[in-house]
């Protein structure tokens, strides 16, 4: 009884583990054949049966070549590397297998074959088949990508480069190479405040510095030094590098050469110079006239014989004082005419800016019945900038202010330096701007005046300059009651 009771125990334990053998099988997501020496199929598992669309009786004890398909035996030889895993006891390499099914698609495996031997016998062949199908068209299609993103990059007329976490170079597409004649093998692992100009290092260091914390994109203007030492104003957008949605390993900067923009906005500024002078020569005109006129008389007194020397010395000072009234104007008219090739930075008196601006317009004004007052603080605003440039962003301002006052009006210019900036208001009493345009009138070439009264480029202009300059320009308007346009610019 007892030894009935040990065989049947045995015998459950051989069941239990065939059972926990083809169940490890069955779990396997590859297809797993074990063949004997007589190229018969003495086991296979689930995966395979459901690949191959076979039942467990028409595949077990089958021949292999009655399994696979003639084309796959014959194309890859399998036959002939399991006799040779028999004959050598060894696993053969792995490889890959391509088969198609008509008017399925192609399918690939990769295969293995490994010995079972016993006491140094071997007595069946393990054949392990994966689907790598999805796999190797997961890496085609990532190739494709990678390839078709290379293009882009190469193709695109903007400057496109990277950077590791210290400000490295990693990348220099065909644009940046053709705007700086430096070729990529001469820029890689160079810093890349190395081929901008000096005044903007420190900025750009800080920004490197701190990219790994921002979150969003960060716009800028350095200029970028060519190889022959030409500056090329740039303006990058710059964007932190990042590995998941956290880790920053560096940063991608887009530039955009801003050479021929520069050069159509001096165009511009020039044509709105030309349309202001137009508006102004009547006025002009007659504001030089009364100082010819008052140095005429006083030349005529002066000739006369019966005249006493006080009263020639008034009639002298008064022609002095006409003569030097004129030549301001003048130089006024000229410094505003004169074409602005030139933004170089100085130091400017913006109270003495205003002035000179406001002499050019003060008869036009006087003709329409505009009053204008100016409030200035008794403290000195001094500011860096170009001169000509700012002179435009305020003579189209008044020039706005004095149109939208056909009737008459007054115009208020209030300066007020504050901490490292300073404000000026300009206010009229005009018609004012609609809230459906308020949000328009910066944008190119839009104006709400009649057909050839206005190009829609004056205050697109000015918003130009001032950002330039790295101030604001806003307005505040209440139709019918007037509108006021306030400029902020960072001084000393």
């Amino acid at each position: 009884m007892e030894t009935a009771s040990l065989e049947g125990a045995g015998q459950n334990s051989v069941t239990r583990c065939d059972k926990l053998y083809q169940t490890l099988l069955d779990a396997i997501p590859s297809s797993v054949l074990l063949i004997n020496r007589d190229m018969r199929i003495i086991s296979a598992n689930r995966n395979f049966l459901e690949k191959s669309k076979r039942s467990i009786s028409n595949t077990i004890g089958s021949r292999l070549e009655t399994v696979f398909p003639a084309t796959i035996l014959e194309h890859v030889d399998i036959t002939s590397r399991i006799r040779q895993v028999f004959t050598e006891n060894r696993p053969t390499p792995g490889e890959r297998l391509t088969y198609r099914v008509p008017a399925l698609p192609m399918r690939v495996y990769y295969y293995i074959i490994l010995p079972f031997a016993w006491q140094g016998v071997v007595e069946s062949a393990m054949l392990l088949m994966e689907d790598v199908t999805e796999q190797i068209r997961l890496s085609e299609d990532l190739r494709r990508l990678e390839r078709h993103l290379a293009s882009v990059v190469e193709c695109a007329n903007d400057l496109i480069i990277s950077t590791d976490i210290d400000g490295r170079i990693l990348t220099w597409n065909r644009a940046a190479e053709r705007i700086s004649d430096y070729g990529f093998r001469e820029t890689k692992g160079k810093l890349f405040v190395e081929f901008c100009t000096a005044e903007h290092h420190e900025e750009i260091k800080r920004v490197l510095a701190a990219i790994h914390t921002q979150q969003n994109s960060i716009m800028a203007e350095w200029n970028l030094l060519t190889k022959d030492g030409n500056v090329i104003p740039v303006y990058w957008v710059l964007s932190p590098l990042r590995v998941g949605l956290s880790q920053s390993m560096g940063l991608v900067a887009v530039g955009r050469d801003l050479t021929e923009r520069r050069k159509l906005e001096m165009q511009l500024l020039q044509s709105q110079k030309l349309a202001a002078l137009g508006v102004m020569a009547g006025g002009i005109a007659h504001e030089i006239r009364n100082p010819l006129a008052i140095c005429s008389s006083g030349a005529q007194f002066l000739m006369e014989d019966n005249t006493d020397f006080e009263f020639r010395k008034e009639c002298a000072q008064k022609i002095h004082a006409g003569i030097q009234r004129a030549a301001i104007i003048i130089e006024n008219l000229l410094r505003f005419a004169r074409p602005s090739a030139t933004t170089d930075v100085t130091l400017i008196d913006l109270g003495a800016l205003i002035n000179e601006t406001l002499t050019l317009v003060t008869n036009q004004a006087r003709i329409q019945k505009i009053e204008v007052s100016c409030e200035f603080s008794e403290e000195t605003a001094v500011l860096p900038g170009a001169s000509g440039l700012l002179q435009q962003v305020f003579m189209n301002l008044f020039l706005n202010a004095i149109n939208a006052m056909p009737d008459g009006g007054h115009l208020s210019i209030h300066i007020a330096p504050g901490s490292g900036e300073v404000q000026v208001r300009i206010a009229d009493t005009g018609k004012g701007i609609s809230q459906a345009d308020i949000d328009k009138i910066f944008d190119p070439f839009y104006t709400t005046s009649p057909v050839g009264k206005g190009s829609g480029l004056g205050l697109s202009i000015c918003y130009s300059i001032v950002k330039h300059h790295f101030g604001s320009i806003e307005v505040e308007s209440v139709e019918g009651r007037g509108s006021t346009f306030i400029v902020k610019l960072p001084t000393l």
